[in-house]
């Protein structure tokens, strides 16, 4: 079975060194997340382009670059906040979890992936993600009411969303986050273990540069194509007016299972597999050397 040694890796720097990664993965990579949650919220009748090169280049072209930035402030903090309690929840978690030779086998680093995942959603994913998700939204309609200013529509929009908006898409989004990190970090923690051990590396000690970004955006790749149908309830659910069309999450996701088919639960897989695939290597190498920093 595989195994890592424990690591005792300081909360506070754990903290610093997770949100430090998420906020510059945040601002590198926002532009594939619009396009991956507008590919989310097309209707199937709409004759929209559902390359999102070409998504991305008609909202540049016809509303300015800084319109593939909508919503990305709130993006950003929230991502800051969600990579710093991941990463604290991380360690924390394997800490709790490794056996008395400070071990922590493979089945146990997907279970401290999980852990962290749900942690992240309720204290950062769910409140930030529905509000990038409404502004977005906001932002294709024909009169758009929260577009105004880039601090006052956010105020605006999180008094009309009130707390239970902000909250409304909390089970998909849990989901998603637990099993994004379990798949993630899980499958991250075992390569790089694999790597340690086939170039007798000591566990405790980090990889290159280059073998961390490249083990992170492998780990990005699988946990895409894993849990893209959750992202897309998700996405769903938090866009404004969902709450007339779906009545649980199980009835969104029976409603577009029935009316718009199976690949629709992978509708904006590409650009999200292209921000997980730059996210990974980005958040893990920065994540890394932080620490390393840091010590």
């Amino acid at each position: 079975m595989t195994t890592v040694e424990k690591k005792k890796v300081d909360p506070v720097k754990s903290f610093i060194a997770g949100g430090t990664a998420g906020a510059i993965e945040g601002v590198i990579t926002y532009p594939f997340e619009f396009a991956k949650t507008r590919l989310q919220l097309i209707d199937k009748s709409s004759k929209a382009s559902k390359n999102p090169l070409v998504l991305i280049y008609n909202v540049a072209k016809t509303q300015g670059t800084g319109a593939l930035y909508v919503g990305c402030p709130a993006f950003v903090v929230g991502n800051t906040v969600k990579a710093s309690v991941r990463f604290l929840g991380f360690d924390s978690i394997k800490a709790l979890l490794a056996d008395k030779n400070g071990k922590l086998s493979g089945p146990r680093g997907v279970l401290a992936g999980l852990g962290a995942g749900l942690l992240e959603s309720v204290v950062a994913v769910t409140p930030f993600e529905a509000i990038k998700t409404a502004l977005i939204d906001d932002k294709q309609s024909a009169k758009p009411k929260y577009q105004g200013g880039l601090v006052s529509g956010t105020v605006k929009l999180c008094r009309d969303l009130g707390i239970r908006g902000m909250y409304a898409g909390v089970v998909p989004v849990s989901l998603r986050q637990a099993s994004n990190q379990a798949v993630r970090l899980g499958s991250y923690n075992a390569i790089k273990t694999m790597i340690q051990q086939a170039s007798g590396t000591p566990a405790n000690q980090p990889l290159s540069s280059v073998a961390t970004f490249a083990v992170g955006s492998f780990a990005g790749i699988i946990t895409v194509y894993t849990t893209m149908p959750i992202d897309t309830v998700k996405t769903r659910i938090q866009a404004l007016g969902s709450e007339k069309k779906y009545k649980s999450t199980l009835d969104c996701f029976v409603k577009i299972f029935r009316d718009e088919g199976l690949l629709t639960f992978w509708k904006g897989a590409t650009p999200r597999l292209g921000r997980l695939v730059l996210s990974g290597g980005i958040v893990f190498t920065i994540y890394e050397k932080m620490l390393v920093l840091m010590n």
